[in-house]
């Protein structure tokens, strides 16, 4: 028998029962990191719904708006960040409701420059006090969001973006890729946008319903990091002292 294996099984021997048993609980719960589950709330996720309202003649104007249809998960300060790659050379013209983190190069551009020229925007909301001319409805709470079962009425985050040389027609507009949500947390991780039926609105005077042109919807879902390296490092530990 190989000694090393040997002084292993005598080290293990050592440890006590509640090491043991900790060790045994850890493991029935271990996940890898792309899983995603919240066993308060297996059915919870922030869903992203990106409706196409209407063309522009490089592009879009389509709002954003993110449900946070976790029961008692809120978005806590600093808030949401919301990221992702475009599919083709689109660039963001201008928002509203929120903002890019970073403009990028837009060097190429005469006379009128775009808000951001990245290819890989990253997206925060607007603070408490933005002027109304900057709003729509929804923004602007610092990317705060409440759970759906506690206060459906905050559970919503919305902003408006208009997007050039995106292709004007159903057929030529591309979803974006790689989206990603970031908040205070462990963090999520989201699906691929989905082509879906396009959303239907009710008019204020509820006389009236209009349809988006185009929509697109994200589910993310509650990421949790794997718990192999604690159980590795509980028997590491372990075996250093005995």
């Amino acid at each position: 028998m190989d000694p090393s294996s040997s002084l292993l099984t005598v080290s293990i021997t050592k440890i006590p029962t509640f090491i043991i048993s900790l060790i045994f609980l850890i493991s029935c719960s271990t996940f890898t990191s792309t899983e995603a589950y919240d066993a308060l709330d297996p059915n919870g996720n922030i869903t992203i719904k990106w409706d196409v309202l209407q063309w522009t003649p490089d592009g879009y104007v389509a709002v954003v708006t993110m449900y946070n249809f976790q029961k008692y998960r809120r978005i806590q300060s600093p808030g949401w960040t919301l990221g992702w790659t475009w599919a083709k050379k689109e660039v963001i013209w201008s928002m509203m409701g929120a903002q890019t983190t970073e403009q990028g190069d837009c060097s190429k551009f005469k006379g009128n420059v775009p808000h951001c020229c990245k290819k890989n925007p990253t997206v925060v909301d607007l603070l408490p006090g933005t002027p109304y001319n900057q709003q729509v409805a929804h923004c602007c709470k610092g990317g705060v969001m409440s759970s759906w079962a506690q206060d459906p009425a905050n559970a919503v985050s919305s902003f408006q973006v208009s997007v050039g040389a995106a292709g004007t027609t159903n057929k030529t507009v591309r979803v974006p890729k790689n989206i990603t949500l970031k908040a205070p947390g462990p963090g999520y991780t989201c699906g691929p946008a989905k082509i879906v039926r396009p959303t239907v609105f009710l008019s204020a005077d509820k006389r009236r319903f209009t349809q988006a042109l185009m929509t697109w919807n994200i589910t993310c879902t509650l990421l949790k990091t794997s718990n192999s390296s604690l159980i590795r490092r509980l028997l590491l530990l372990r075996l250093n002292l005995s």
